[in-house]
């Protein structure tokens, strides 16, 4: 798996329906998504689920080839939670061998746990591909702002999670650079075991670790300079307004909620 797999966290500009939606829009939208996954259970429901995605996918103009090249990393989930599934749910056994039966019931919930990952990772990756780091931001403190009355630091934590989406390419790109670099005096990253892997990559992690805390200081410096102190009293060039796309987004992902509830209660 090459670094450049790792798409979280980067924004692909676009003026698709997705990407014009408001981003307290998308993210209640995701919730509810997520919801419908973790509320379906069978075949139909899954297939529902699945067909919506699909729509949101296809308005966004986000290329598939994107979506899937971000699954790369999460491959040995995928492999791990299969494996689990396969052998440790009980049923009607179709293979055994050794220690290990594979039931008919195993093979239907690996299946299906495998595309509810890949579907929650898919909505995950989807909301950052199409809304700005700094429109995240914006969407959440906005959401979380009834929270501030009990004092929470909306606005940092909100600050918080944007610096580090919008750090996370950066950082990749740094450590393959890192890499290329190591391999051009004679490093070797892919040979051997897992253990010898892993402590070829240890020689990364100084560098790498300079690097990070030397972008933050530059970052810090930056925003102080920009006489930043927190959201208190702060204003905003754009002013997030909730419009008719917005409102119908939200009840379709709350009609699908609703509705992959009903099918999974009749066992859908």
């Amino acid at each position: 798996m090459a670094l450049k797999d790792i798409t979280l966290g980067q924004f692909f500009p676009g003026s698709s329906p997705i990407h014009r939606l408001d981003p307290r829009a998308k993210l209640i939208g995701l919730v509810l998504y997520i919801v419908a996954l973790f509320l379906a259970g069978r075949w139909v429901s899954y297939l529902v689920v699945f067909l919506a995605l699909a729509l949101v996918v296809a308005l966004s103009t986000v290329r598939l080839r994107a979506l899937v090249r971000g699954m790369k990393p999460v491959l040995f989930l995928l492999a791990f939670t299969a494996v689990l599934n396969l052998f440790y749910t009980p049923g009607r056994p179709l293979v055994s061998f050794w220690i290990f039966t594979i039931t008919d019931e195993g093979v239907v919930r690996s299946i299906l746990m495998v595309a509810r990952i890949l579907m929650l990772i898919s909505c995950t990756f989807l909301l950052t591909y199409t809304t700005s780091p700094l429109a995240l931001t914006d969407g959440l403190e906005s959401l979380l702002s009834p929270l501030k009355r009990v004092r929470l630091p909306v606005h940092e934590l909100s600050m918080i999670m944007s610096i580090a989406l919008r750090f996370v390419p950066t950082l990749i790109e740094e450590t393959d650079k890192i890499m290329s670099a190591q391999r051009a005096r004679g490093a070797d990253f892919d040979s051997g075991g897992l253990v010898r892997k892993a402590k070829a990559l240890i020689p990364l992690l100084v560098p790498l670790f300079i690097s990070a805390f030397r972008r933050a200081d530059e970052l810090a410096t930056a925003m102080e300079c920009r006489c930043y102190h927190g959201g208190e009293g702060r204003t905003r060039l754009h002013q997030l307004r909730f419009g008719p796309g917005d409102g119908l987004f939200m009840a379709a992902a709350l009609s699908l909620a609703v509705g992959v509830g009903v099918l999974a209660h009749f066992g859908w």
